[in-house]
């Protein structure tokens, strides 16, 4: 996030928070006591472990925090009927691809809205102590701040460090090269229906974001040029595409009806060797009534490519619904500023939550409990913000990635035939919008 945005909050904060030596948020919620508020979570980890979390809040403040637990495939669908009908939703829940429709629609609170107001801003909020590559890419939008992120990931290489010793190794594939050309075929048996690798990549943003996208970014490639023309066509972007399809001889029968739960139970129960997969499913993994390889159980970084390591970028942000009503937004805020502050950090992540503040990872008792801390903050400390464009038109081009992504993996189309079908009906999807002709700023 540009420092000048950092700065503007900062100085927000100090300027507004003259009492800040008496600041507690059971004063600041005082005038909210009985004040329900209405939230959506997701059927994940870092949900239950918020959940996990409320009755202190609620016990603290008064403030009654009453959510609807909906699949992430609805989760989008669901925010938007909210808002266009009217309907109370005051906490938003924002994936890093939604931030510039929900924002640019005028949906979202900016969070400048609180930080100037000495009574709701808790001092010790410090912007500054989330990790830029998480407040930039979840939680802001064309310089602007809306939400703080909550739920957040980076993709890592879990791996099965007892199957792997099997096979010959004793450290996991540094590089995607490595992964494919020597660790693959000795981690193979299909005679055991035992495979080295899989990758979710059901049809869906699962496809377009854990699968297809994976595979350009570490080879060079990218979605889109500077200009906002399609790049799939590239030399990198090609090899990376092809590399997937090479890989594939080595995941088991049916992987593009992967979603993230079988990806991970094939890992749990000894069925493959390795998964990319996002750092919140780590709880589950380590999970001795959910996994069989607790004690095999390792994690490192993604595998880097010929650009180097550039994993996988995903998580949420948590803001305030603009349409509510003054109170339900102070009341909100005074929930959202809470669940994701400093203080809360280490309770979420006992709970199974990944706190996105670079603090609590500086905790030597935290590294050695959470072996997935390290390689996670090394990604997000050279992550590529815009892993996935985070402009309006996304979902639209995501369901154009996932149909052609998923044909590609089958066989369908060829991998240049249906990167060709993406980059047109893109370029079309992004010239209606305006980007061409001037009208909408490129911003992704």
């Amino acid at each position: 996030m540009k420092k000048l945005v950092w700065n503007a909050l900062a100085l927000s904060i100090a300027l507004g928070s003259g009492a800040a030596q008496a600041w507690t948020l059971e004063e600041a919620a005082a005038p909210y006591k009985g004040t329900e508020i209405k939230a959506i979570f997701l059927d994940r980890p870092g949900y239950a472990a918020a959940i996990k979390l409320l009755p202190e809040f609620e016990k603290k403040t008064g403030i009654k925090v009453s959510y609807e637990t909906v699949p992430y495939e609805n989760s989008r669908e669901r925010e938007v009927l909210s808002f266009t009908s009217g309907e109370q939703l005051d906490v938003v829940l924002t994936d890093v691809v939604w931030i510039g429709e929900f924002a640019g629609n005028g949906w979202l609170e900016p969070v400048t809205t609180f930080t100037q107001d000495a009574k709701l801003a808790d001092p010790d909020l410090k912007l500054e102590g989330f990790f830029p590559i998480l407040l930039e890419s979840f939680g802001s939008w064309d310089k602007q701040t809306y939400g703080l992120p909550f739920d957040n990931y980076s993709g890592l290489l879990f791996y099965n460090k007892c199957m792997l010793k099997d096979a010959g190794f004793d450290k996991p594939p540094a590089t995607w090269d490595e992964l494919l050309k020597d660790y693959a075929p000795k981690l193979t048996d299909k005679t055991k229906d035992r495979y080295a690798y899989a990758l979710q990549s059901r049809r869906g943003e699962t496809q377009s974001a854990d699968s297809f996208m994976r595979f350009l970014w570490p080879f060079g490639g990218s979605l889109l040029d500077d200009q906002f023309k399609s790049n799939l066509n590239s030399k990198a972007s090609q090899q990376g595409l092809q590399f997937r399809q090479d890989l594939m001889k080595y995941m088991p029968p049916g992987i593009v009806d992967y979603d993230h739960n079988e990806a991970v139970n094939a890992l749990a129960q000894g069925k493959v060797a390795m998964i990319t997969e996002w750092s919140a499913f780590y709880g589950t993994l380590a999970d001795p009534t959910k996994s069989k390889i607790t004690d095999c159980l390792a994690v490192a970084t993604e595998p880097k490519g010929p650009a180097g390591l550039k994993p996988a970028l995903g998580g949420f942000s948590l803001g305030v619904n603009a349409k509510s009503d003054d109170k339900q937004k102070a009341a909100a805020w005074l929930f959202i500023q809470w669940v994701t502050s400093e203080a809360m950090a280490r309770p979420y992540l006992d709970a199974g939550g990944v706190s996105g503040r670079m603090s609590v990872y500086k905790d030597a008792d935290v590294q050695k409990k959470y072996p997935f801390v390290q390689p996670m903050v090394t990604s997000w400390e050279g992550g590529v913000p815009d892993y996935r464009p985070r402009f309006p038109q996304w979902p639209e081009i995501s369901e154009v990635v996932g149909e052609n992504g998923t044909a590609i993996m089958l066989g369908k189309t060829s991998v240049e035939d249906g990167a060709k079908a993406i980059g047109s009906r893109m370029e079309e999807i992004l010239k209606k919008a305006g980007y061409y002709d001037g009208k909408v700023k490129l911003l992704k």
